[in-house]
């Protein structure tokens, strides 16, 4: 049962990075949340009040969905999902595991279908609701040893957009938020010590300043908090200092 004058907003990839930062300025905001991750611990650790904390893997369909439901019940619908979980896994194409592309494909694409499934029908039956799908600038260009992420973050891009054409009918919301360097744990699943070693050597070169988790958070809240009449389709955010 809702207990929150405020709706619920449900996270994946909550334990860590944009997740996280987006968790914190919700619930600062009075909003219940669903926090959704592999890590249980580091969810719970931020011991936020009206949160449910679940353990869940965004490819499994099935539990991510019961989830859903066990927060619902709990809360109330859900108002929004930020579909946030994602891995980074470059590579140069013809040296890669084949299964890092699978992986991307599964998490970053499949999942947030996942995210989608679990809510739409919900939203669609009350007439309203905001779906917030975390992509990359990488969505929209390309970059080098990053053809599968580059692959994935397309199809979010695509996805959501015709998922907004949709769902727009019924009042539902969709957001792509694009950023550009975030400073996160996500170059830490690359496992090319070159390609991590020139990503590091880029940020170098912007000066060491990219974005934060937070800055990533606030255009999520930035997009949802707008009046019910209005979408904000896309934010493409990076630092000043990139410029690819």
């Amino acid at each position: 049962m809702r207990n929150s004058s405020q709706p619920l907003i449900v996270i994946t990839g909550a334990s860590s990075g944009i997740g996280l930062a987006t968790a914190r300025l919700f619930s600062s905001h009075g909003h219940p949340l669903l926090l959704l991750a592999r890590r249980l611990e580091k969810m719970q650790a931020l011991d936020l009040p009206q949160t449910l904390a679940l353990s869940v893997d965004v490819t499994d369909r099935a539990t991510l969905a019961a989830a859903v439901q066990e927060g619902e019940k709990r809360f109330g619908p859900a108002d929004a999902i930020v579909n946030n979980a994602g891995v980074m896994l470059l590579g140069e194409i013809t040296r890669q595991d084949p299964d890092q592309w699978d992986r991307m494909l599964d998490v970053n694409v499949k999942g947030v279908l996942n995210g989608v499934h679990a809510v739409a029908a919900g939203m669609v039956g009350r007439k309203r609701g905001s779906i917030i799908n975390i992509s990359s600038v990488a969505g929209r260009k390309t970059f080098a040893n990053h053809v599968a992420y580059v692959g994935s973050k397309f199809a979010v891009h695509g996805l959501s957009e015709n998922l907004r054409e949709e769902l727009s009918a019924h009042n539902v919301r969709v957001t792509t938020i694009a950023p550009g360097a975030v400073e996160t744990e996500l170059l830490g699943h690359t496992t090319d010590a070159d390609i991590k070693t020139g990503y590091e050597a880029w940020k170098a070169g912007m000066g060491g300043k990219v974005l934060s988790a937070e800055d990533v958070a606030r255009a999520v809240h930035y997009a949802y908090s707008q009046p019910d009449g209005v979408c904000v389709r896309e934010i493409v955010l990076a630092a000043t200092r990139q410029q690819a």
